[in-house]
């Protein structure tokens, strides 16, 4: 059985020289002409990857040559062809993010895993969150907070004490980040249909940045945050080893 592959591989020696031994061993052929991607790297660069080859509506098969390698498949050189047929498809919506910032400049951006606001000063943060047109918090003092998605619910989130959410369930995760008041206040759980407003108090004091999947805006007034139904990431996985598996796996760690 042939398969048209592509490869490609984050900056790091160990993940070129995986691309290229792949390279070889199956062949190669340019992203757009490719059944399947093979991504190389870090979870990092599967996000990026993700990203940079959306508009192609090809799966990405990532292998871990990084750290983390949440997103990703065991590495091995053998079988690939096999473990590409036999694979699992999982297909995610990204967070569409909407960023003003204080000169006026709007700023649009997607993200796999969360879209999150941080401090970009010494002092705390203070944040306003609407809900679907409610003011539901009408200050949050804070480090930051956070829309994660049921995949990116394990990452920042999750060091947020955040909840992981299960793969296929129709909700996002919206945490605090050190919060400091209200002090005891741990974030909600939004039906993924929702659209969710960050209003900065008081920005020339207490500047804030956004981030997109590792894309940043610096001095935002505003940013709105809703789930993207129009557009979808495929991920391929071993069988078994799917995204609902590890998220289960997660929880027993």
């Amino acid at each position: 059985m042939s398969m048209k592959l592509a490869f490609t591989a984050s900056r790091s020696t160990l993940a070129q020289a995986a691309r290229k031994t792949l390279s070889a061993r199956y062949g190669a052929v340019p992203e757009a002409q490719a059944e399947v991607i093979v991504a190389l790297g870090g979870d990092g660069f599967m996000l990026t990857t993700l990203h940079r080859t959306m508009h192609l509506n090809v799966p990405v098969y990532g292998m871990n040559r990084g750290t983390v390698g949440f997103l990703l498949n065991e590495f091995s050189e053998d079988d690939l062809i096999e473990r590409l047929s036999q694979a699992e498809e999982a297909l995610l919506n990204p967070l569409s993010m909407r960023a003003t910032r204080a000169d006026g400049k709007v700023q649009q951006a997607l993200a796999i895993n969360e879209v999150s606001l941080l401090r970009a000063g010494p002092q705390a943060a203070k944040l306003r969150i609407t809900v679907d047109g409610k003011v539901r918090m009408p200050e949050l003092v804070c480090d930051g907070a956070l829309v994660a998605t049921p995949a990116g619910s394990t990452a920042y989130n999750y060091s947020a004490h955040g909840p992981i959410l299960p793969i296929g369930t129709d909700v996002l995760a919206l945490t605090a980040i050190a919060p400091f008041r209200p002090r005891r206040w741990r974030g909600a759980l939004l039906q993924k249909s929702a659209n969710i407003r960050f209003d900065v108090l008081e920005p020339e004091k207490r500047p804030v940045m956004a981030d997109a999947d590792s894309r940043s805006v610096t001095n935002v007034l505003s940013v709105e945050v809703h789930s993207d139904p129009k557009v979808e990431h495929r991920i391929l996985f071993d069988p078994g080893h799917g995204l609902e598996e590890r998220l289960i796996q997660e929880q027993f760690v």
